[in-house]
Formats: C-alpha cells, sequence, structure tokens
C-alpha cells in the first residue's frame, strides 16, 4: 500500500450514524475535489449494530480514498480517534463527528491554519449551539475548569471538528474519555501553537444524540487530574509519590521520637504523674502518618515498577479494515 503522504486525513469516529454518513461522505469529497487536495476519510465504527459498517464498504468500493476500521464492540470515541490517528496519513488531521453537526466546509480554513499560519492544532468552537440546556449548561462549567487548570484560552475544547499537524497526532495517546483533552495533551505534549476557530454547529438532522449524561461531565473531570498528574509523573511516579510518603513518614518518625523522649524524660525524672504514651492523641496522628508515608512510598516504587514494564493501554479489538495498514 502507497503510504505517502497527502494533504488532508478525515477522521471520523462514529456508532449508529447509517442515516448521516451517505450525506456526509458526499459533502466532504465535494468539498475536497473543489479544493483539489488528495485526502483519505478515514471512519472508525465503534461498535455499529446498525447498517453503517456496510455503508461504509459501499463507500469504499467507489472511492479508494474512502478507509474504515471496525471495533468489535463499543469502546468509546478515544479510543477511535486513537486508532485513527495511528493509521492517517495526512500532512494535516481533521476530526469531525459523524453526526452532521460539525460542518465539512470548514475544512479549507482549518488546513490554512495548520499549513499557512503554522499553528499546531486548531480547535472549533462552536459559538452559536443547538444542542438542549442539559448539554450546554455543564459544559460551560467543563471548558471554564478546563481552562483554569491547563492555561489554555480555548472557549469549546471538547468541540469535535479539530485540525491537527500530522506530527501531534503522531506523538500523544488519548484513551478513557480524555479526547476532550486533547488540546491539553497536546500542549504538555511540546505543542503551544494551539488556536481557535469560531465554526458553525449544525441542528442533528438525523438519529439521537450519544451524549452521557452527567456521569460523562464527572468523569471528565477525573479525567482531567489524571492527565495533570500524567503529565507530571507518568514517567516518575516516585518523584511524587516517594517525596510525600518520605515527608510523611519523617513527620510521624519525629513525632513518635518526641513521645519516646518525653516518657523517658518523665520516668526517670521521678514524675509519677504522667499519661500512657497511647493515651495522647499525638501518639495516633504520628501511628497515621508513618502508616501513609510508608503506603505513600510502596505505592510510587510500585508505580516505577509498573512505569517501566507497562505493556500498551490502547488495544482494542478489530474485526475489519479497509484501505489501511495492520
Amino acid at each position: 500500500m502507497n503510504t505517502a503522504k497527502i494533504d488532508i486525513s478525515v477522521v471520523i469516529p462514529f456508532l449508529n450514524e447509517d442515516e448521516s454518513i451517505p450525506e456526509l461522505l458526499a459533502w466532504i469529497e465535494r468539498v475536497m475535489e473543489t479544493h483539489h487536495y488528495t485526502y483519505e476519510i478515514l471512519l472508525i465504527d465503534d461498535g455499529s449494530t446498525d447498517n453503517s459498517w456496510k455503508l461504509v464498504e459501499e463507500h469504499a468500493n467507489r472511492n479508494a480514498a474512502v478507509k474504515g476500521i471496525k471495533f468489535r464492540r463499543n469502546y468509546g470515541k478515544s479510543a477511535a480517534l486513537n486508532v485513527g490517528f495511528h493509521h492517517v496519513l495526512g500532512e494535516v488531521v481533521i476530526t469531525m463527528d459523524a453526526d452532521m453537526q460539525d460542518s465539512p466546509d470548514e475544512i479549507p480554513e482549518l488546513y490554512k491554519m495548520i499549513v499557512t499560519d503554522g499553528f499546531d492544532l486548531v480547535s472549533g468552537w462552536k459559538k452559536k449551539r443547538y444542542d438542549p440546556i442539559t448539554k450546554t449548561i455543564p459544559t460551560k462549567f467543563f471548558n471554564a475548569a478546563t481552562r483554569k487548570i491547563s492555561g489554555i484560552p480555548l472557549h469549546d475544547f471538547n468541540c469535535g471538528l479539530k485540525a491537527y499537524r500530522n506530527e501531534v497526532v503522531k506523538s500523544i495517546e488519548v484513551y478513557n474519555e480524555m479526547h476532550r483533552y486533547i488540546p491539553v495533551i497536546a500542549k504538555w505534549a511540546g505543542f503551544k501553537k494551539i488556536a481557535e476557530k469560531v465554526v458553525q454547529h449544525r441542528a442533528r438532522k438525523y438519529g439521537t444524540t450519544k451524549f452521557g449524561g452527567i456521569s460523562r461531565f464527572i468523569n471528565g473531570f477525573l479525567d482531567l487530574l489524571t492527565i495533570f498528574f500524567v503529565s507530571k509523573f507518568g514517567k516518575r511516579p516516585m518523584h511524587f509519590f516517594g517525596v510525600w510518603g518520605t515527608i510523611m513518614f519523617m513527620l510521624g518518625f519525629l513525632g513518635a521520637f518526641y513521645i519516646g523522649m518525653e516518657k523517658i524524660y518523665l520516668v526517670y525524672s521521678g514524675d509519677v504523674v504522667h499519661r500512657n504514651i497511647t493515651d495522647q492523641p499525638l501518639f495516633f496522628l504520628c501511628l497515621v502518618a508513618l502508616v501513609v508515608g510508608s503506603q505513600l512510598f510502596l505505592a510510587g516504587f510500585i508505580g516505577e515498577m509498573i512505569s517501566r514494564n507497562a505493556s500498551e493501554r490502547n488495544e482494542y479489538g478489530i474485526t475489519k479494515k479497509i484501505g489501511v495498514n495492520a
């Protein structure tokens, strides 16, 4: 198979979108041909149970630029994007959702911002949204918290329409629900040229939203903390757990030493009125500090062992492929 670089790779993860796929592919192909781009469209079937994969196969037979990967079951959007990023060939990688709420007409400007303006990543901003209020309000809180923690001034971190330099997607790993934090992951991987572009948000034309409710935002916040920790200490967990474990253990040890010396002094000074060591609250605080310190230190040691011997995190059951390498 020819692995020469092309202008644009469009990565589209989807789940049960057989109504929208034909129209979306026709629209993308029209944009690409109008602007004379060399391109590929990589569709990742995240365990669909409808007719979606059959449509992908039909379009691939008509257009060699249409490619596909089918998961055995539903793994989530992050898994689909990570596998797609592994296979793309384009100089610029565009991601978009399959529900027709992202407009392919945005592709030329996104491509220009990467190639001409020199950005590493451009994130879409759906300034005017057509989502229900149960989704838009939590999204605002989520974006505000992410801006505060990451220092990246984006309004819409979770917009599915994004553009990347090829080097960016080949340098990051996306798993769990971390697709919404790709700008954060990219920044902490050393890609600092991150921009935002206002993009059109279209009302859903077919099907129903796959939005996961409030649990999605709880999990998202936990994933943000995970990204922060992994980016700082993922390769050196002992620098976190070991330091705090040592501090806790030393505080407990010094406290216990003080209590012991006080006891000895009172006994040898002839003071017959004194408390037992175990009657003092400080004794139990010292005991807890010693135990917690030891556990943190051991956690750091085990983390170091795991980080040096961990197997690949992103391994998914793939049943079919069209037009991509193994």
